[in-house]
């Protein structure tokens, strides 16, 4: 063996005295030639592939073994209570009957509450919230502002307009919408023969919003049109759009012992991520229902739980309190008075529920459940007096419980912008604000926007005018006061009206997108059929156009 790798280098040594070659050149074949030589004496392994695997499994870096990625199926969430505010006005303690957080990011921590008595609360949930049993005092220290805004229960709420109004819908058959700030009513929306049990705003118009009511009808009002009567109170009345009475019919108008005709109530509704179908559910059956705005005449297609009861008849008794969908309208939930929440794809509605979970009990049309805007998890209230979390991936496994309320946990929210936030709210008069941390993901999201403020550094002299702010700036106490919003938009998130964010790279690199840009420009004019045939259309399609939530989905894949 010796005497062969003398005759090999005696060779190598030859053939590159014989080349003109360069010293980096040589300097390559040496090692290319020594890698060979370390190659051929090393031990041959009869597992290559398991040899390989077992090198990787004990490489060390730095002196340190390589830390190994968490497996997802080894999920495993630690829920934070990050204390309670008790719902009481004057002394006199109310049930939470709707939660809402803000939708922008400066004012995610901002959550408004409404409650029995026809209350709207604001409540600032990054304050350190005490864990004493007193929670008037975490009230009196994260309260902002609240108002009367119904003289009826308040049964369910939504921010509008980058969180500068909030629409309510109210027992009193109302819906009414909120200037924030002045606390101070701007519209009426009136139409509705019952109490209002559900609103959902469009997904970018805000103007366009539907609501379902008591009385078996759901409306679509735009807030822009239909301002021309006033109330006795001299307030702005708006006029629905168009309204669908009967939506959720009971089967051949059953009656009840005394004689009155069976709830038709619709419970839930939603404006879908196509912006223009809507999805109902009601208090008769577990029927989901969904229509295309822009035809009410009959629902375009419907879906339900497929139970394994004998007959159709038991399959349908259970009634819906709930409706949610994730940030990107793939996944719909459906809470269910049979103890269940179903999911579905909205692009297989045919083929009925994805996956079921079960563990609350839904006992009460108040219990509502809601999917995160990531579709990662799934929290629901319970008559027990819990709150569960499920993994959406994984509807076998036991949910994480809390079990820090005394009564009915009703309303649940999550926060879109502040990941891993939610709030409760309970029969026992408090709201009750979570955390949620997993072992293979951080919990909080970076976006865009955020790194971009990383980067960009505020200048000094902005930073000495913010801490001033900051440390002048008080939350406004008393009924008189109007309501500071844009006071804690300031303190969240500082920004500069002035800073631009800076162009980094050589001047060949600036000529390319300057030629760049003005391709993009170029190409932006588009010819009608390169209109029609764009994924921007779907999202608006001309009125000759007919798009449904499936076309949405299939444009955009």
């Amino acid at each position: 063996m010796p005497g062969g790798l003398s005759r090999q280098s005696e060779i190598l040594i030859k053939t590159i005295s014989s080349l003109s070659l360069s010293l980096s050149e040589v300097l390559f074949l040496f090692f290319f030639f020594s890698l060979s030589l370390s190659v051929s004496l090393r031990p041959q392994s009869p597992f290559p592939a398991l040899k390989m695997f077992q090198s990787i499994r004990s490489r060390e870096l730095n002196g340190y073994r390589v830390r190994k990625r968490p497996y997802i199926a080894d999920w495993t969430p630690e829920l934070t209570d990050n204390g309670a505010v008790a719902i009481e006005h004057l002394g006199d303690e109310t049930p939470p009957l709707a939660i809402s957080f803000c939708k922008t990011s400066e004012l995610s921590h901002v959550l408004a509450v409404s409650d029995e008595d026809g209350h709207v609360s604001l409540f600032n949930t990054s304050k350190k919230l005490l864990s004493s049993p007193s929670n008037q005092e975490n009230a009196d220290k994260a309260r902002i502002g609240d108002w009367v805004a119904h003289q009826n229960a308040i049964f369910d709420l939504c921010w509008i307009k980058e969180d500068v109004n909030i629409l309510t819908a109210s027992g009193d058959q109302t819906i009414r919408l909120w200037d924030v700030q002045k606390r101070k009513c701007t519209g009426v929306l009136m139409g509705h023969t019952g109490s209002v049990k559900s609103l959902c705003p469009h997904p970018s118009n805000s103007n366009l919003v539907v609501s379902g009511a008591r009385d078996g009808s759901f409306a679509i009002w735009d807030l822009r049109c239909n301002r021309a009567s006033t109330s006795r109170a001299g307030e702005l009345c708006i006029v629905s759009n168009s309204i669908v009475k009967g939506a959720h019919l009971p089967h051949q108008h059953k009656r009840t012992r005394r004689g009155k005709a069976a709830s038709m109530s619709i419970t839930s509704v939603l404006y879908l991520k196509d912006e223009v179908s809507v999805a109902t559910a009601g208090a008769v059956d577990s029927i989901i229902k969904f229509w295309d705005t822009r035809k009410l005449k009959a629902q375009v297609t419907q879906t339900c739980p497929n139970h394994d009861s004998p007959t159709k008849k038991e399959q349908r008794l259970h009634g819906v309190s709930s409706l949610s969908q994730d940030s990107n309208g793939v996944f719909l939930t459906a809470s269910c008075m049979d103890n269940r929440i179903y999911l579905y794809n909205v692009l297989q509605l045919e083929k009925g529920p994805v996956k079921s979970f079960s563990g609350a009990q839904i006992e009460s049309f108040y219990v509502k459940a809601a999917i995160s805007p990531d579709a990662n998890q799934l929290l629901s209230g319970s008559s027990d007096g819990n709150a569960y979390i499920w993994q959406v991936n994984k509807p076998d496994t036991a949910p994480v419980s809390s079990n820090s309320h005394d009564g009915e946990v009703t309303a649940v929210a999550w926060s879109e912008s502040d990941a891993g936030k939610l709030a409760t709210s309970s029969d026992d008069f408090t709201v009750r604000v979570w955390s949620i941390q997993s072992n293979f993901c951080s919990t909080t999201t970076t976006s865009p926007s955020a790194i971009r403020r990383r980067v960009m550094a505020t200048p000094p002299d902005e930073c000495k005018n913010i801490r001033t702010r900051r440390m002048k700036s008080e939350f406004p106490e008393g009924p008189e006061k109007e309501l500071s919003l844009d006071r804690l938009r300031d303190e969240t998130i500082p920004r500069s009206p002035t800073m631009t964010e800076p162009i980094i790279g050589t001047p060949e690199g600036q000529k390319k997108r300057v030629l760049i840009s003005f391709d993009l420009e170029e190409g932006s004019k588009k010819t009608p059929e390169a209109t029609v045939n764009s994924p921007s259309s779907v999202l608006s399609p001309p009125s000759s156009v007919k798009r449904t939530i499936r076309d949405y989905f299939l444009a955009s894949s």
